[in-house]
This record gives structure tokens, C-alpha cells and sequence, in this order.
């Protein structure tokens, strides 16, 4: 007997009772429903909510596949078995099996975790709910290990998609109603509770954390920096790095984060999917430009000198902010989400600008952590709800002049 034979037997033996959302769930995920519509109007369209979910995780591919292959590269440089690359990106010293291993070594694991912590949790509140199983962690648990540093501890994870997942979404009623994005939710948790893992120049690559820790004990090893190009700006020490090698990506930093490519390319396929919105994307760098073109300004007109603690993320070129740190992975993957984003055309623009912009700002005046595009998110997704109701309000405005001047 198949297997799509034995789910649709288990689900018919269980219906009506708290455990048949589980096989329910297992069905429709691994088979496409053969119930038809009858009566009435209804959209015809071959997705749901899982094949969404599924095409968000296929942008995303390309990003943890890199990022397997980046976290081995940067541990092999910083341990100097291999040379910084510079012949582009199909170099041959990145692509290979000896930084691949490292990497899926290091990453997968964080996936499994994220996978297993957050499902877990997700068909337990769908038993004692009675409700079908929600699809929205399919996404979550990809974004999650892609926003984490490379060597976090496992069970640190698993506290924080536990948390995240209860605390960030089950408790306002489940996925679509959310009010903050959940894996931003996991990794403010993360960064809140456990600081020393997620900042520093000692989590980005792999190995530093217990070089250090060696190097306290009185060992007699070489020390590992993985200092990000964000950390060392805010140093002022300059970024260390070419653009080519912030734009494609062989920099430090969390997993799936450094390949600017690989997330405009993500972009794009949500775009043309139509399940990313092109207006938070596009507005979100306009805002991150005018911010930086600021910051440049102020450098520009004397008002800030080097000895300012602040000049260095400040004098940084305008459109470098675009490739360096989290930026174009929340602003691709995280502030698109239609869940916590705003849902009018008009809020969408005044939403992603101000995601941009604030997160140059947290980024440059942020002394203990030169990033922003979470916190930006995070207080963009508590306003989103009160830019949508003034769009409609001022959309409701106009309608009711017009009302007036065709009855006058």
C-alpha cells in the first residue's frame, strides 16, 4: 500500500479527533488536495500556503548553500591553510569539498535544530488547539540558521525557537497573527540572552570562540579574528575587504547574510513570484541611501572629525551599506514578510523607507552593535498596522470629497 494511501487510511481513522490535524498536515504537505470546490465563486489557483512557503525556501537555497561554503572558507583562511580569494566568485579555492565539509558540518545542524524545535512545538499547539497544522515555520526555520552566527551552541537555538515560536507567534493565535516577524523574534531573543554569542569579532567564524577560550586557559595558540566589516568600521580601522568581495560575498558575518548576488537573485525570484513585495524592497534602499547620503554629508561638511567615535560607519561610502552586514538579507526576506509588513501599496512605501533608513541610523550610532536591520524591522513591524490605518483613513478622506462635490 503507498504512502499517500496509508495518510489519507490514518486521516479518515482519526477524524474528528485532536490528533487528525497531524496526519492532515503530513498529506497535504507531500501531496497536492483532491478536494474540489463546489457552488459559488472561488479563485482558481494551483498554490497554497505551503507551496508559498516552499518557493520563499527555494530563494533561500542558493544562500545556505553559499553560506556552507563560506563558513569553511573563512575558517581555513583565518587558520591559514588557504589565501584570501580574489579571482571572483567561481574561485577554485572557494568551491571546494574541504570548505563545504566544514561548513554543512557546522550549518546543518543548526537547520536540523530549528526544524525539529519549531515543528515540534507547532503540531503540539495544533493538537491542543484542534486546528490544522499552520505552515507559516517552514520559512522561519530556513531564515533562522541563516541569521545566526556560524558556531552558536545548539541548545541555545532550541531556548530561542522555543521562545520565539511560543512567546512571538502561538500566543497571538498563530502564523497570520503575528504582530513581529518570528525569526527576528529568535534572534532578538539570541541577542538579548546571549550576547557574547552573537557580537564580538570572536562568533563569525568557526573555531575563534574556542581559540579564545584556549588562549584564556594559558594555551599557547594562535589567535582567530573574524572581526565583520561592520565591526571594524565602528573601530574605524577601515573595511579590510573589496567591494567584489562584499558584493559576492567572501566576507564574515552570519550564514546566509554575505552574498549581496545570492540575495538580489532570491529578490528577484520572490518578485517574480509575486510573493515578495518590489515596492518594501525598493523603498527600504532608498531609505538606507538617503541615510548614508547623510551620514556623508555631516562627514563632508566637518561637523565630524576622526577622532569621533562615529566616523567611521559615518564616512562610509553611501551604497557600501547596502552590501556590508544584514541589510540586503532583512530587507529581502524579513521586511517583505506579508504577515508584519503593511498591507496597503502606500504603506508599503513609507514602511520599507523607514526600515532602511533607521537602519543606517541603529547601525552608525549603535556603539555596542554596529548593525540595525533588525531592530529596524522589529519597531517597524509594532507601526505597520498604524501606517495601513492612515493610508485608509486618507484614502476614505478623499472618497467622502468627492462624494460631496457630485452631490453639491
Amino acid at each position: 500500500m503507498s504512502l499517500k494511501n496509508n495518510l489519507h487510511n490514518l486521516k479518515e481513522k482519526y477524524k474528528g479527533k485532536k490528533i487528525a490535524p497531524l496526519f492532515n498536515g503530513f498529506h497535504t504537505f507531500l501531496y497536492l488536495p483532491n478536494e474540489t470546490t463546489h457552488g459559488g465563486t472561488h479563485i482558481k489557483a494551483a498554490d497554497d500556503l505551503k507551496r508559498t512557503m516552499n518557493t520563499v525556501i527555494m530563494a533561500l537555497i542558493p544562500c545556505l548553500i553559499f553560506g556552507m561554503f563560506n563558513a569553511g572558507y573563512q575558517h581555513h583562511v583565518a587558520i591559514g591553510e588557504i589565501s584570501k580569494v580574489s579571482a571572483g566568485f567561481f574561485s577554485s579555492e572557494f568551491w571546494t569539498l574541504a570548505n563545504l565539509g566544514v561548513g554543512a558540518l557546522k550549518i546543518l545542524p543548526l537547520v536540523i535544530v530549528s526544524y525539529v524545535v519549531g515543528l515540534a512545538i507547532e503540531f503540539i499547539f495544533c493538537i491542543i488547539k484542534g486546528h490544522e497544522i499552520e505552515e507559516g515555520y517552514l520559512v522561519t526555520g530556513m531564515l533562522v540558521p541563516l541569521i545566526v552566527p556560524v558556531d552558536l551552541p545548539l541548545w541555545m537555538l532550541a531556548v530561542a525557537v522555543a521562545f520565539g515560536v511560543v512567546i512571538g507567534k502561538e500566543v497571538f493565535g498563530g502564523t497570520g497573527m503575528n504582530i513581529l516577524n518570528p525569526a527576528l523574534t529568535i534572534r532578538a531573543f539570541l541577542f538579548f540572552a546571549y550576547p557574547t554569542w552573537m557580537s564580538g569579532d570572536k562568533v563569525w567564524v568557526h573555531g575563534a570562540v574556542e581559540r579564545a577560550q584556549e588562549i584564556a586557559g594559558g594555551a599557547n595558540v594562535d589567535v582567530i579574528s573574524g572581526e565583520t566589516i561592520l565591526g571594524s568600521l565602528a573601530q574605524s580601522n577601515g573595511a579590510g575587504y573589496s567591494v567584489a568581495d562584499m558584493f559576492f560575498g567572501f566576507i564574515p558575518g552570519s550564514v546566509g547574510e554575505t552574498s549581496t548576488l545570492l540575495i538580489l537573485l532570491g529578490g528577484l525570484f520572490l518578485i517574480f513570484t509575486k510573493i515578495g513585495s518590489w515596492r518594501i524592497m525598493l523603498s527600504s534602499v532608498l531609505g538606507a541611501i538617503v541615510m548614508g547620503l547623510i551620514f556623508n554629508g555631516v562627514v563632508s561638511s566637518g561637523w565630524i572629525t576622526e577622532s569621533s567615535k562615529f566616523y567611521g560607519l559615518m564616512s562610509t561610502e553611501f551604497w557600501h551599506h547596502l552590501l556590508i552586514g544584514g541589510f540586503a538579507f532583512g530587507t529581502v526576506f524579513m521586511a517583505t514578510d506579508p504577515v508584519t509588513a503593511s498591507q496597503t501599496n502606500k504603506g508599503k512605501w513609507v514602511y520599507g523607507f523607514l526600515v532602511g533608513f533607521i537602519s543606517i541610523l541603529i547601525r552608525v550610532f549603535n556603539p555596542a552593535y554596529p548593525e540595525g536591520v533588525m531592530l529596524a524591522i522589529l519597531l517597524m513591524n509594532v507601526f505597520a498596522p498604524t501606517i495601513d490605518h492612515y493610508v485608509v483613513q486618507g484614502n476614505v478622506k478623499k472618497r467622502m470629497k468627492r462624494l460631496k462635490v457630485k452631490t453639491a
